[in-house]
């Protein structure tokens, strides 16, 4: 387990503390929707942090060619349809350039600047002339709106228990996740980062904002900066 990082609950926890039974459990929402509407038909995919593959499926059905990308192999075996690759988001480098880049599960956030500055170089590098990168941030309350819970349709509670600075701008999360039959927590490292902060990250690594694709600015469409 990385340090600052741990997962409980049944079945495996990767090593930043995800379980892989619960999101095999958890709904996939309207980001599927969001990621259609901002990106041409059939488009090709390379999705960073693919997980269990919710979005990968849900973008397979919407006709899209989806690249899966995780560094957990227990992750990767519950993905259908799609091509798959295990590896470090921060340091892969395929080859190859794709039309779209996601970069979701507010990934851009990592407590560590310097794998932050991997992943978007490593969006940047597989980013096709005129391409985009798609990537999902924090709410502006994330960190300080808490503790909070919302209770989903479907039957499950989500609660953001704490988010405590442990130093250099980064907050300590606890989360819980209670199910009628079990019950998994995870703990993890998150960086908060204000609009500026995030643009700048955007632009060291050749990147730039393109526009916001929802209302409350979680996700967004970034460019390669002209002559980067």
């Amino acid at each position: 387990m990385r340090e600052g990082y741990e997962g409980t609950g049944p079945g495996a926890i990767t090593p930043d503390g995800c379980a892989v039974e619960l999101y095999s459990r958890l709904p996939v929402g309207d980001e599927p929707d969001v990621i259609a509407a901002a990106v041409p038909a059939g488009a090709r995919i390379l999705e960073l942090g693919c997980g269990v593959g919710r979005m990968t499926h849900a973008l397979l059905e919407r006709g899209f060619d989806v690249t899966a990308v995780d560094e957990s192999a227990e992750m990767l075996e519950r993905v259908r349809g799609a091509r798959t690759i295990r590896g470090s988001i921060e340091r892969l480098d395929l080859g190859e350039t794709f039309d779209v880049v996601l970069l979701a599960s507010f990934l851009v956030h990592a407590g560590d600047e310097e794998v932050r500055r991997g992943m978007l170089r490593t969006c940047r590098r597989h980013l096709a002339e005129g391409g985009r990168v798609l990537i999902q941030r924090e709410g502006e309350d994330y960190h300080t709106n808490v503790p909070r819970e919302r209770v989903d349709p479907s039957g499950f509670t989500v609660r953001i228990v704490s988010s405590e600075p442990v130093g250099d701008g980064v907050d300590s999360v606890h989360a819980e996740y209670v199910f009628p039959d079990a019950v998994w927590t995870q703990t993890f490292r998150a960086r908060p980062l204000t609009r500026e902060q995030f643009e700048a990250a955007l632009g060291e690594a050749g990147l730039e904002v393109d526009r916001c694709l929802t209302d409350d600015g979680t996700w967004v469409r970034a460019v390669a900066v002209p002559g980067a």
